[in-house]
């Protein structure tokens, strides 16, 4: 497959961020956004994210302006034509489902859909979708700049080939590709869940506080305590994961989503990106 342009769909954190990764790895980029403020704030984030490359002697001023040069911004669906379409919205299959069946329409047989879900199946997504075969999951992790692991899913019908092109296209860009089953939450989520439910539960019954508890767990070796990662994912993103993938294994109570999370989500309180979660950030 020869794969020159990438279309993202979402310009959020995880979908300017991995915008930035395709931009610095030479391929024509295409952001999108329904939302034009969302759009704009994504474009100051990725140049004060790359200045900061600069900054730090990380990157070449002529390199960052070439990965700007390299993205362009778009708010209509019909300019979202690409090799590889990215889609970084949000945590819901109708949606997802939804805009896959726009682009199908609009875009050649052989563009390869990918779903960067954090746990929905993706062959629930890709059902329904003209040929579902090109349908894979490349979920990367936030910070996607930063974080060198990305999982690549197969759904039923998915084409082994595509695949496995899309495990050696992220590990061009720097990454480290793992193969993952479509199962709930495939590695990382399903794994990883515990380390904010457990510690949600201890903070439910009280017994400790939340700068305890992260401190506890960076003490572990952790980089980051639950609540911190909490914080900078998206409290409000992390607890759709939690939801989703409590469903998808039939209500497991192990699994069971937290009354003090949905609370904070229900205020508005969603982290780092509204300057207010379980911490209060300026």
């Amino acid at each position: 497959m020869q794969i020159k342009t990438i279309g993202i769909a979402g310009a959020g954190t995880m979908g300017a961020g991995i915008a930035q990764v395709t931009a610095l790895a030479g391929f024509t980029t295409i952001l999108f956004d329904i939302n034009t403020a969302m759009l704009q704030k994504a474009e100051q984030g990725l140049q004060k994210s790359l200045a900061l490359l600069v900054q730090k002697g990380k990157l070449q001023e002529s390199e960052a302006a070439q990965a700007l040069s390299r993205i362009s911004f778009v708010s209509d669906t019909t300019q979202l034509i690409a090799d590889l379409i990215i889609e970084a919205i949000v945590e819901r299959l109708d949606v997802k489902k939804t805009l896959f069946t726009q682009l199908a329409a609009i875009n050649s047989p052989s563009t390869i859909l990918a779903t960067n879900t954090s746990s929905i199946p993706v062959t629930q997504i890709a059902a329904g979708i003209p040929n579902p075969e090109r349908v894979v999951g490349i979920h990367f992790f936030n910070p996607a700049p930063i974080m060198k692991l990305v999982e690549i899913i197969s759904g039923a019908e998915t084409n082994p080939d595509i695949a496995i092109a899309c495990k050696k296209l992220v590990e061009d860009m720097g990454k480290t590709g793992v193969m993952a089953a479509d199962a709930p939450g495939f590695i990382v989520n399903r794994v990883a869940r515990h380390y904010y439910v457990e510690s949600l539960k201890v903070l439910e019954e009280q017994v400790a506080d939340i700068n305890t508890i992260d401190a506890l767990m960076e003490n572990a070796g952790f980089k980051m305590g639950p609540f911190k990662l909490m914080d900078l994912i998206g409290v409000d993103t992390n607890f759709s994961v939690t939801s989703s993938i409590y469903q998808l294994f039939h209500q497991d109570a192990k699994f069971r989503p937290s009354r003090i999370q949905q609370q904070k989500v229900d205020a508005g309180h969603h982290g780092r990106k509204t300057g207010k979660g379980f911490y209060t950030y300026e």
